[in-house]
């Protein structure tokens, strides 16, 4: 429901929250704002079940972080079964020192999709599974 917004992607870069979807010309994307990760805490409250795949924004960028980071720690603090699939969000939950509050971590983002799929997977396949 809310972004931030960068005119570069650069540590250094002028940012604004906008308060809804549109994005002025020269500016562009770069994490999800305060009042989104507040309501993907409400929503997430509640599941058993959580798989996550991919960050939030450019969180490799400390001002372009806090959603990502924001989004784990709630997740990291749920009563429920945890699961991130994919390097980058792995990455980021293991920066953020929240990787043993999760209950499975993958790096592999494209197979661990194809797997909650029901795909079946090369390397299982060969291994009889």
């Amino acid at each position: 429901i809310d972004h931030v917004i960068a005119e570069k992607l650069s540590p250094d870069a002028h940012t604004k929250i906008t308060q809804d979807e549109e994005i002025p010309d020269g500016w562009m994307g770069v994490d999800i704002g305060p009042k989104t990760v507040t309501l993907f805490g409400k929503q997430l409250s509640t599941a058993k079940t959580v798989f996550w795949n991919g960050p939030m924004g450019a969180y490799e960028i400390e001002n372009f972080s806090k959603g990502t980071y924001g989004l784990a720690e709630i997740i990291a603090g749920l009563k429920a079964t945890t699961i991130i699939g994919g390097g980058d969000s792995a990455a980021a939950v293991v920066q953020a020192g929240l990787a043993e509050k999760f209950t499975h971590i993958s790096t592999g983002g494209g197979a661990s999709l194809e797997f909650i799929e029901g795909k079946e997977l090369p390397g299982l396949k060969a291994l009889g599974i």
